[in-house]
């Protein structure tokens, strides 16, 4: 009985969705104590790392997770609220220029932009500061991740790669799920086809601090909402698009007019933590606006930059500061990894 719950997700909505949880697991891992005990030699993250080569889809040269992806050109403009919310050098009012890379979520670069392993996508920036600085934030679309802790980051890649599809139930990965509710609620969360990568919205999910002129600190978590509203596709309409047609209709919207987000963080009422981004802030959460990301254009050669360029939610400025949330650190290590490798000759 335990696991009948679990086979209603099983088979092809399973497969159309554990991809897209690929994504969150790798950048959601912390160190873990555990993890290095019963592995010395390794640390949590290149454990995380060897597992996800593991699965299928990986491709030499690219990402092993959002391997598909177009880099964009625009810039960033604060509101006046900005300011007085952080003295970050972004957030004082002159527009500055920012690189974004829009992806889908998983490690094969071919997926069809419609079909469900395609979700959730990415959406991340890089601002650039005076003096060759930068700061960076990675969204998705999803709102929140579905573990909080390197060890269950682990356990799940493990219970993937051990999952053989050709043996009885309950396969490792349901084992996994049926023991992490958040996780199994991310699994089966709807995951429409936008309309346009214009009409999707992202989100950070992880906590930082922000601090403003006077030293005084405040928890948020980044929401990137788009100008135009959120609009989906219907299972049918997604059914007949071609496979690149979010890429595509990217390129084209951007020869007409510019593509715009509002640039939000949303804080946390007393009580809600800040230290696990799979426990999501309700919608009533304050929601502070602190700008508008405008997108012009897509860079000259997208896939030659999309090579070498590696987002990483620590990259910060002063005025931002990393909380109590221990995932961004170790998803650095992870990115760093996952560079090394797509180098690779």
């Amino acid at each position: 009985m335990m696991h009948e719950g679990l086979r209603a997700v099983s088979g092809k909505r399973m497969r159309l969705t554990l991809m897209g949880v690929v994504l969150a697991l790798i950048l959601a891992a912390v160190p873990s104590v555990a993890a290095a005990q019963s592995d010395k030699s390794k640390d949590i993250a290149q454990q995380i790392f060897d597992a996800m080569v593991q699965l299928p889809g990986n491709k030499p040269g690219f990402r092993v997770v959002h391997a598909k992806g177009i880099v964009c050109q625009g810039t960033f403009v604060a509101k006046k609220e900005a300011a007085e919310f952080s003295k970050a050098e972004h957030f004082r009012g002159a527009a500055v220029p920012v690189t974004v890379r829009f992806s889908d979520g998983p490690p094969d670069p071919t997926i069809a932009d419609a079909s469900p392993d395609a979700s959730p996508r990415g959406m991340a920036i890089r601002f650039k500061l005076s003096g060759g600085k930068q700061t960076d934030i990675v969204s998705f679309s999803h709102n929140g991740f579905f573990v909080g802790t390197g060890e269950d980051v682990l356990a799940f890649q493990k219970a993937r790669v051990a999952t053989d599809r050709a043996k009885p139930h309950p396969w490792p990965i349901e084992v996994f799920l049926s023991t992490h509710p958040r996780a199994l609620k991310f699994v089966q969360d709807p995951k429409p086809t936008p309309v346009s990568f214009a009409t999707e919205a992202f989100y950070g999910n992880n906590a930082f601090r922000f601090v403003d002129k006077k030293g005084s600190r405040q928890a948020g978590r980044y929401q990137i909402l788009p100008v135009a509203g959120q609009h989906y596709l219907t299972d049918a309409e997604a059914k007949a698009k071609a496979p690149n047609f979010l890429f595509e209709e990217l390129r084209t919207h951007l020869g007409q007019e510019p593509v715009k987000f509002h640039l939000v963080v949303q804080l946390p009422n007393v009580g809600d933590p800040t230290n696990d981004s799979s426990i999501i802030w309700p919608d009533d959460r304050k929601t502070v606006e602190l700008g508008t990301i405008t997108i012009t254009s897509v860079v000259p050669d997208s896939d030659a930059a999309q090579k070498t360029l590696a987002f990483d939610p620590t990259e910060l400025t002063e005025g931002i500061e990393l909380s109590d949330d221990p995932l961004p650190a170790l998803r650095s290590q992870v990115y760093m990894l996952s560079v090394m490798h797509r180098m690779e000759p």
